[in-house]
């Protein structure tokens, strides 16, 4: 491109936790993943902010904490005056498209993306608002539960995969349109598959990759635990854990069926990869790859996400650019509220202009060889189901420290203790460090005041919810158009020119 500024993509996985993939010692087979990883720069710690699929995504888009622009849930609107990167990177000159799943909620389905190809797959209204006035009911027809788990295996098709199937064949052919497009514009993609989001059910010939007497089961099961902090005990109740027997054979038929939809939606990405080459893009493309959040997978007896412990909030990040910046692994501290700054650090534009409403901070002084952050802190915040007020988070160094007025504090040193086996918030040896994280947290949120903006919140939601279901309901979710008569050959149109246009040779 004349001006420098180069193509982005953006590929995203949903629910895929960073302990399972093989660049973090992880045993999914995944050798698309793999070569990204050879070629980019890999982030040995990166987070999601808030452990559920539409905060997380509102928190990366915007760069901004969830509290601040009150995107608190699976069911809480992202709002229209709030910037995103998409946004940004349009001003700024690129073509911005979206492939796949971001859970917007809302009337607004493209925040600053000029072009959408699929609908979502989840909705987009505020049917799924948590209720923190009620912590011990449940909302059976959107809650967890762990039908995921007793029924894993095998299976050619699912609602999971249909959805996926769709999101790569669309993204394949909009990388084929760019690469013989006139618009001289640099593009950036957003291509967001759902797996391998449960349910855990997958293709045979990703399943057939592992042996299943060899799948590891959880580091640490539900029976190591004498006893289990407040939010894992509600997580329990929220998920059906607490009501649910699960044999051996289902953790780890399930845990199969997870690492076999890892490699599902590692050959997606190889073939974007290979498109991205084949067309003659590949010395002007980023490719950025990350997750929304993790998969407990049967770790402390818990599924999903919804949680601070490893496997559920620490996400895979990987920026590779060969020939543009170096490879190798970076020990600082990211988050997915750093995703937003560098996708504008890496279109030049001047991160000044935004750099008062970011949370995040661009990486690419480590791309480009600085040295690693230390000190960075990563701050994260939990306002979903199964909370009962805002579970706070804040990691820095080794030390990951979590809390919430009605659950107390947690402590957890990871490099020394790695499962998150011995919470050291009540040893006397650490008072004065958990006392300074109580006072940096104090400074950074205003728990009460994050309280009562959830509470007015899902009330508000709740209203709304009931009053437009009933009579005529009108749908937020997007949908997708296609000009038919714009498509193929018409007889408005040239056909020499149709087919020289539409003709690729590479």
């Amino acid at each position: 491109m004349d001006n420098g500024q180069p193509n982005i993509v953006l590929v995203m996985a949903d629910q895929m936790a960073a302990p399972f993939l093989s660049p973090w010692g992880g045993p999914a087979i995944t050798p698309a993943i793999d070569r990204l990883a050879a070629e980019g720069m890999v982030f040995e710690s990166t987070y999601s902010n808030s452990p559920l699929c539409a905060p997380a995504r509102f928190a990366m888009m915007s760069g901004q904490l969830n509290s601040r622009i009150g995107a608190y849930d699976n069911a809480a609107e992202f709002r229209s005056d709030t910037p995103t990167f998409a946004h940004y990177l349009r001003s700024a000159g690129y073509q911005t498209s979206l492939i796949g799943k971001m859970h917007f909620v809302g009337a607004d389905q493209l925040h600053g993306f000029e072009e959408r190809l699929t609908t979502d797959i989840y909705p987009a209204d505020f049917g799924w608002t948590p209720d923190w006035s009620d912590p011990t009911g449940r909302a059976d027809w959107w809650f967890h539960n762990l039908d995921s788990v007793t029924y894993a295996g095998i299976a050619d098709a699912s609602n999971q995969l249909d959805y996926d199937d769709d999101v790569g064949h669309h993204a394949i052919r909009k990388l084929r349109d760019l690469a013989r497009t006139n618009d001289e514009r640099p593009f950036m993609m957003t291509v967001s598959f759902t797996h391998p989001h449960d349910p855990y059910v997958a293709r045979q010939q990703f399943w057939d990759l592992y042996d299943h007497d060899a799948i590891p089961m959880p580091l640490v099961s539900r029976d190591d635990l004498a006893t289990i902090d407040p939010h894992s005990e509600r997580l329990e109740h929220v998920m059906c854990a607490d009501i649910t027997e699960v044999t051996d054979e289902q953790i780890r038929t399930a845990r199969h069926a997870y690492l076999a939809n890892c490699s599902y939606v590692d050959h997606w990405i190889g073939r974007l990869i290979e498109t991205i080459e084949h067309h003659g893009l590949g010395d002007d493309t980023i490719i950025v790859f990350t997750a929304d959040h993790g998969d407990m997978l049967g770790e402390r007896g818990l599924w999903y996400k919804m949680s601070f412990f490893e496997h559920s909030a620490r996400i895979p990040l990987v920026v590779s650019a060969p020939g543009r910046f170096a490879s190798g692994r970076s020990a600082t501290l990211t988050s997915l509220l750093d995703i937003a700054p560098t996708l504008l650090d890496l279109a030049g534009i001047d991160l000044t202009a935004t750099c008062d409403e970011l949370d995040g901070h661009s990486v690419v002084p480590q791309l480009t060889g600085a040295a690693d952050d230390g000190d960075r802190l990563v701050q994260g915040e939990y306002l979903g189901e199964g909370a009962v007020a805002p579970i706070f988070m804040l990691r820095r160094g080794n030390l990951k420290f979590v809390h919430s007025e009605p659950d107390g504090s947690q402590l957890f040193d990871l490099a020394a203790d790695p499962a998150e086996l011995n919470n050291r918030a009540g040893d006397p040896a650490m008072a004065v460090t958990v006392e300074a994280f109580r006072d940096e947290m104090a400074t950074l949120w205003d728990p009460d005041a994050v309280h009562a903006d959830v509470l007015a919140s899902q009330a508000r939601r709740q209203t709304v919810d009931q009053a437009l279901r009933q009579g005529r309901f009108a749908s937020w979710d997007f949908q997708p158009s296609t000009d038919a008569a714009s498509m193929y050959m018409r007889n408005h149109l040239d056909l020499n020119e149709v087919e020289s246009g539409r003709r690729s040779e590479r």
